[in-house]
């Protein structure tokens, strides 16, 4: 097995999938365009799904990436040897094209051969989809593992818990993947012992999605026209395998940051369990916020969606360089460090590297306050208690109203002698998150990330939104920093530094309905990025795009680069009224419209 590092496994995977016909992507962005079911691209799927429901992408139907994500789901885990909230997934495509037999080909090709990873065949397993009432056996992928060169005898057949690609949503494309392990050199734990146990002897390495089916409404899985191929494959775990590593933390992706923050606090990572863990959430959760603000579509701290859950991360990294006796204004020199070792691969990030430090640092100064007023209420609600036991729900309020962490309340009170009703504070904490997934599920239900007939009118209206306002208010630097659209309504973020005023709006939705009753067609044309910027096409989100693109124009009064869908001519959308206008973020400003 080679010794490689990060930057070898990205072009080694370019480089490989460029030889088998495949168009290199850039990654798009993480924060998700016209989809309110997600906060953050989760998977390198996520931003190819019209694709991969039929619709043409203008660099083919091979396509190869390296996308980046983020996944928040386990950040308290984050510290252990393994999880991580940013992470890169190389990935390629198939759209309708090469199915099960080339891609297992490629894949044990990639696996095994000198010129790429070099892994031993010896060391390599396999599963695939055992069959079930709802569709066959895979024996087609177990005869092509076999083909390439695997004996029967590492090819395991697995349940749907396993193996299987389900829809992005309850129904749509769907499918029996295949995955591939590496054997870490452990002993069985069992005779039947295969990649499904959790005893550490299988790591997973790939995964090879084949998008064969479609399930329907009514639970039944019938066969797709177009059949894809999914592949993901994650940066950080394959370096860790390569690298011989016990820790993803411990590869070269992670070595100046770490570095940089063992030599602002003077912790040593390996010292002991408790520094190692703080080191490792630091380097994380910086890592993350850096993405995520130095995004081209990037964020800033707030009180809900995406803002929320930076502000979560940058207070639990400031908490842990606390906890390691470092002061406040730490972490904007971390975060130069991940951007001088990111901006070769991101160039965003050089780019929107200001942006960067300025944020970080306000959150700092802004969680101080945050930290003092929480102070204040500890400090009150000590000298009101009764007994010795602070209760679960007064100690979730600390961190749910003043942001003020729960260690941090354990700590203040075990100093002043008193204890914390934590189950009751995991119980509240438990019943918030309740409430939270609930209104993420409803989030679901009423904002559709689909091509319905309304949702593509409001879409399209989006476009018309954005040039007006760059035209009633007089500034070519307005661009779109933030859209969500549903059946009902579409939601437009800008940048802008005051409210708008009653006349600009009504201007706004005057113009926009003169274009609306001009009947104006709406065409869609392919061509090279930088054929769309000479043409004058906006396209502010350069990253999530590949050599070709399509721009979309409606006349003389607006052209952007999009991916679409649209409607066919502007006189198709009805009556367009602002229902709101207000602030979402300092110095960004948020439009909602509905068309009747």
């Amino acid at each position: 097995m080679k010794k490689i590092n990060a930057n070898e496994l990205r072009n080694m995977w370019f480089e490989f999938y460029k030889s088998k016909g495949h168009a290199l992507i850039s990654s798009a962005s993480l924060i998700p365009e016209n989809d309110p079911t997600v906060l953050f691209t989760t998977a390198g799927m996520h931003p190819l799904v019209p694709y991969l429901l039929g619709q043409k992408h203008p660099q083919g139907t091979r396509l190869a990436d390296v996308q980046k994500c983020v996944r928040t789901g386990d950040i308290e885990e984050v510290g252990d040897a393994s999880h991580l909230t940013f992470f890169e997934m190389l990935g390629n495509w198939s759209l309708g094209d090469y199915f099960k037999e080339e891609q297992i080909a490629w894949s044990y090709e990639f696996l095994t051969s000198e010129k790429y990873l070099g892994i031993n065949p010896d060391e390599l397993s396999v599963t695939v989809f055992e069959g079930d009432e709802d569709c066959p056996r895979d024996e087609e992928s177990a005869k092509y593992w076999e083909k390439a060169g695997l004996p029967r005898e590492r090819i395991y057949f697995l349940p749907k818990k396993h193996n299987w690609w389900g829809p992005a949503g309850l129904t749509g494309p769907c499918g029996p993947d295949t995955e591939m392990f590496v054997d870490t050199g452990k002993p069985k734990c069992s005779p039947e012992c295969s990649p499904a146990c959790s005893c550490g002897k299988f790591l997973e390495i790939w995964n090879d999605v084949f998008m064969q089916y479609n399930k329907t409404a009514e639970g039944k899985y019938e066969p797709l026209t177009q059949k894809n191929v999914d592949t993901g494959m994650g940066l950080e775990r394959t370096i860790k395998t390569m690298q011989g590593v016990s820790s993803v933390y411990e590869t070269d992706l992670f070595a100046p940051i770490i570095g940089k923050i063992e030599e602002l606090t003077g912790a040593k990572y390996g010292a002991d369990d408790k520094t190692t863990k703080a080191i490792r959430v630091i380097a994380d959760h910086v890592r993350t916020a850096v993405m995520i603000i130095g995004d081209d579509r990037g964020v800033v701290c707030s009180n809900v969606d995406q803002g929320y859950i930076l502000r979560r991360l940058l207070r639990r990294a400031i908490r842990f360089i606390k906890q390691l006796g470092g002061g406040m204004g730490l972490l904007s020199q971390i975060a130069k460090v991940i951007i001088s070792e990111y901006k070769d691969v991101y160039p965003e990030l050089d780019r929107n590297a200001d942006r960067v430090i300025t944020e970080i640092d306000s959150e700092e100064a802004r969680f101080e306050k945050t930290i003092n007023a929480g102070m204040k209420r500890f400090t009150a609600i000590k000298e009101h208690m009764v007994g010795d036991t602070i209760a679960g729900n007064t100690a979730f309020k600390l961190y749910d109203t003043f942001g003020f962490p729960i260690e941090m309340t354990v700590e203040l009170a075990t100093e002043a002698g008193l204890k914390v009703d934590i189950d009751g504070f995991n119980k509240a904490f438990e019943e918030h998150m309740a409430k939270s997934r609930a209104g993420a599920e409803q989030k679901f239900k009423c904002g559709l990330a689909d091509s319905g007939e309304q949702t593509v009118k409001l879409h399209t209206a989006t476009h018309l939104l954005h040039a007006s306002l760059k035209k009633v208010l007089g500034d070519d630097s307005i661009s779109q920093k933030g859209s969500n659209i549903t059946e009902e309504r579409l939601r437009f973020d800008f940048n802008f530094p005051r409210p708008m005023t009653k006349d600009e709006i009504k201007s706004v939705e005057d113009m926009i309905n003169e274009v609306i009753a001009s009947k104006t067609p709406v065409t869609c044309e392919e061509m090279t990025l930088e054929e769309a910027k000479e043409a004058g096409a906006e396209a502010h989100f350069e990253s999530r795009y590949g050599e070709r693109v399509k721009v979309y124009t409606m006349g003389e009064f607006s052209k952007e680069v999009c991916g679409g869908p649209h409607v066919e001519n502007t006189g198709d959308l009805g009556h367009f009224r602002i229902t709101k206008e207000q602030s979402s973020s300092a110095g960004i400003r948020r439009i909602k419209a509905i068309l009747e």
